[in-house]
């Protein structure tokens, strides 16, 4: 599993759902229904206060499991990557790949 952090731009349905996902220049179509689940981020590390009520993107990360495929080719390997959507600012990064890493790795400056 390759563990690294990199923006991603996600197309979500009208209930929030994602079912596009695009980076490095690629469309990649889902291939299943995805998964949603929150992780705590050390917020205290990076925040100096937290404001009373608020904890929703504070807190927690929203991150989805996605099952893809390059859009343009129906027979392409199925890839798992996880993205984490940052609730705020609506930016999305992409930070897991699982199992062999078949998407393609560009170096970034």
């Amino acid at each position: 599993m390759g563990i690294f952090t990199q923006s991603v731009a996600v197309e979500c349905a009208q209930d929030g759902t994602p079912h596009r996902l695009r980076w490095n220049g690629r469309d990649y179509a889902l291939a299943e229904r995805p998964v949603r689940w929150y992780e705590r981020r050390r917020w205290w590390a990076e925040e100096h206060r937290a404001e009373k009520g608020r904890g929703a993107g504070l807190v927690d990360h929203e991150i989805w499991r996605l099952q893809v495929r390059l859009a343009r080719a129906g027979n392409a390997p199925l890839q798992t990557v996880d993205v984490a959507h940052h609730l705020d600012s609506g930016r999305w990064r992409l930070i897991r790949i699982h199992g062999g890493v078949c998407l393609p790795l560009v170096a970034t400056a």
